[in-house]
């Protein structure tokens, strides 16, 4: 092991940043819990010293008061703004530390005639609940404990100081340990959780997407386009439905591995002329589908569906069209000249909240298009149910 991965507990620098989200968000949560924890436990101990309770005296009243209003304002912080506590997580961190020790160490000047044990206990609780850096959480001990020894010398008598030395030497190296072997533990569990993330990421994009073209699948595409029917409001929304012109014949003449290149090129059109990224589909369930974002799929075969969205009107849409089909046309591969395609073409309305009738008319409109002539674009004349 380096001094290197002994800062990142016993990692690489890449991997340990991978896990910063997650060590954010989890700082986040303790200091939260410690500090709703150190409120509770002062309010308390601000009642016993009103009721002169189990030895706690009126004196230190102001102590625990000003403690409670310190905290409790760093609480409000936290609850309201949660993302500002992760941004600025070393700040976060070092601020709940700051109130925890600083209430070990004054409460030890409070009681010169014992042994320390407040301070004990919030050095061993610090260093379980927090991740930062190895050397960092290091030097943040030292300063804690030496201004522990400090006051304790200071303020109490030799052979009480000389007790804490002993004792805090103890814990504080006990604390180093268990800090180090408890967040290494810690971010193992984190990097087994992002490998279960992204295998998620992986299963949800092999039942999603079309392995040959990268766009939605069958499946897939009817739920997305279901969706975004229920949801839709007085927005122009157009079906297309593609079919490939002479592809048994491709396949037959120049082979399977052409029509495979064939379909690739038509997916990797459609994606450019919709303008659509391919790395989206990492997050496809984080899509927000109220968003004018078009779709693209694969039906099967040399079928392809796009529901268009984002444009005004009929003109808009044959444009675009018009634009697919130029851009299929003007390829050339070995033995290709070009790729000639079928659209057949629907507009939705908002009577349209089954995608299967606007299916049925695109489809009509591609019979239309097959029959007039082959690699043309044309648009079904019916409108949809309860349109006038």
């Amino acid at each position: 092991m380096t001094y290197k991965s002994f800062n990142y507990y016993g990692y690489d620098k890449s991997t340990f940043k991978d896990c910063s989200l997650l060590i954010r968000q989890t700082n986040r949560k303790h200091i939260t819990i410690l500090n709703t924890w150190f409120i509770i436990i002062n309010l308390i101990y601000l009642i016993f010293a009103w009721l002169n309770l189990f030895g706690v005296n009126e004196e230190r009243a102001p102590f625990y008061g000003s403690y409670i209003i310190a905290s409790f304002v760093f609480e409000i912080w936290l609850i309201v703004f949660p993302k500002a506590v992760e941004k600025y997580n070393f700040f976060s961190v070092f601020a709940s530390i700051t109130i925890l020790l600083s209430y070990g160490v004054i409460s030890s000047v409070a009681q010169p005639y014992m042994p320390a044990t407040m301070f004990l206990v919030l050095l061993v609780l610090t260093s379980l609940s927090f991740i930062g850096r190895m050397y960092i959480m290091i030097f943040l001990i030292i300063i804690s404990v030496g201004s522990f020894l400090f006051t304790s010398y200071l303020f109490k008598t030799f052979s009480i100081a000389y007790h804490d030395t002993y004792n805090v030497s103890v814990i504080s190296t006990l604390s180093i340990l268990l800090h180090y072997t408890f967040q290494r533990t810690r971010v193992a569990q984190f990097i087994l959780y992002q490998r279960d993330l992204l295998v998620q990421k992986e299963l949800e994009i092999k039942s999603s997407f079309d392995a040959l073209t990268s766009l939605l699948n069958r499946g897939k595409f009817f739920s997305a386009a279901e969706e975004i029917l229920r949801a839709q409001k007085k927005e122009y929304i157009t079906l297309c439905l593609l079919d490939l012109d002479g592809f048994k014949q491709i396949n037959d003449n120049l082979g399977h591995q052409m029509g495979d290149k064939v379909i690739q090129t038509v997916g990797s059109t459609l994606l450019k002329e919709l303008r659509l990224d391919t790395p989206d589909r990492m997050n496809f369930s984080a899509w927000n589908l109220s968003e004018l974002r078009s779709l693209a799929g694969r039906l099967g075969g040399d079928e392809f569906i796009v529901l268009i969205r984002g444009r005004t009107s009929r003109a808009e849409v044959t444009e675009l069209l018009q634009k697919m089909l130029d851009a299929l046309n003007s390829v050339r591969f070995d033995g290709l000249d070009g790729i000639h395609a079928s659209f057949g073409v629907t507009e939705i309305g908002e009577a349209d909240k089954d995608i299967d009738n606007a299916y049925k008319r695109a489809d009509e409109a591609l019979y239309e298009s097959k029959r007039a002539g082959k690699n043309q674009i044309h648009f079904s004349k019916d409108k949809s149910e309860g349109e006038a």
